[in-house]
């Protein structure tokens, strides 16, 4: 797989993941022309095949050849780390390396939770969302046509709460969990600009998406934030461009330093994630459709999700090519953090 120049980006500002990716690029300083609306219109401009499901962003790229639409953000960086040299976002240290993956998934897996049950669960949030997402798509629609969009979005958002695992049961499980993180982002902030010292990871770009929405657009989660945490208020309008900053080896933290300014974040995954990962993965081998779990106290019930199964394969394959010295030091930090279950035993 090969970079066009510029890569194109289909994408849309209410996306998490599409500001993922566009501020990385921005901070990497590798070119790239995003358009923003809608994705299926995007494609058709490169007579390519749909990807399976249609997930935003899309970003083509050359594959022996041939254009192709490619959706995953986090395989998407590690290409780009390959292929771009400079101003990387992966931390040399390997083993910063992995706490940064396990971060960068916890970014895109569970923070998203929070962002999509507080855009769908309360009425201020809806009627926002429901009003402005469909013009993200079109701002010229007519009024006619918006107010149907409205309608159908906003119906449809609602009807998929369960997806995430958001009801009425466990909206205080995300609600009390949300809270947390804006505190233990709050503290990481208070000792360095990043979550890893003083260049961001691809871990901060995973948590400022999710970020741009939960801060940035809903109103319900925003002003929880700016309650608890002015760091992360002011952190999240600076990661939209990073690309002035100068980066270098130095910049990242040792591990001695991670291990203890990431316990609380650490501890959160213990709590939250990790249960859902370890869930989801024995239904989806069972090919059972739902699963719960005891989450925080609480009762879960989700549907399976093939996707995160691979997360957690994912997570443990990333481990498997630490060497053993570096293998039993993140087991140790895992272990005092609650985390070691992430790691499956033969």
């Amino acid at each position: 797989m090969k970079s066009l120049n510029p890569i194109p980006i289909g994408g849309n500002p209410a996306s998490p993941y599409t500001r993922k990716m566009v501020s990385l690029m921005r901070y990497r300083r590798i070119p790239y022309a995003v358009e923003w609306g809608n994705p299926r219109e995007f494609i058709k401009k490169f007579n390519i095949e749909e990807p399976k499901p249609v997930l935003l962003p899309i970003m083509i790229f050359d594959v022996d050849g041939q254009k192709k639409a490619i959706t995953d953000s986090t395989p998407i960086i590690r290409h780009l780390e390959d292929e771009f040299t400079a101003r990387s976002v992966i931390p040399t240290d390997r083993k910063l390396a992995f706490l940064n993956y396990v971060l960068e998934d916890f970014g895109d897996e569970w923070v998203t939770k929070y962002m999509f049950h507080y855009r769908w669960h309360f009425k201020d949030d809806i009627e926002k969302a429901g009003t402005i997402l469909p013009l993200m798509h079109d701002v010229s629609l007519n009024n006619e046509a918006h107010l149907d969009f409205k309608k159908y979005i906003s119906d449809l958002q609602i009807s998929r709460l369960w997806v995430v695992g958001s009801n009425e049961t466990t909206a205080p499980i995300i609600e009390a969990s949300y809270r947390r993180f804006l505190g233990q982002l709050e503290t990481c902030l208070s000792l360095h600009p990043f979550i890893l010292g003083r260049r961001p990871s691809s871990s901060d770009y995973a948590i400022y998406g999710q970020l741009t929405q939960l801060i940035g657009f809903d109103p319900t989660s925003s002003s929880i934030a700016h309650e608890i945490s002015p760091r992360v208020i002011a952190w999240l309008d600076q990661m939209e461009d990073m690309s002035g900053l100068d980066p270098n080896e130095g910049d990242w933290i040792n591990f001695e330093d991670a291990e203890e300014n990431l316990s609380h974040l650490f501890a959160e995954i213990s709590k939250v994630y990790i249960p859902v990962l370890l869930a989801n993965a024995d239904a989806t081998a069972l090919h059972q459709k739902t699963w719960t779990a005891e989450i925080d106290g609480t009762q879960w019930e989700q549907r399976s999700f093939p996707y995160q199964a691979k997360c957690l394969k994912w997570i443990n394959e990333e481990f498997q090519t630490l060497n053993n010295n570096d293998q039993q030091q993140i087991l140790s930090f895992l272990t005092k953090t609650g985390c070691d279950d992430l790691i499956l035993r033969d």
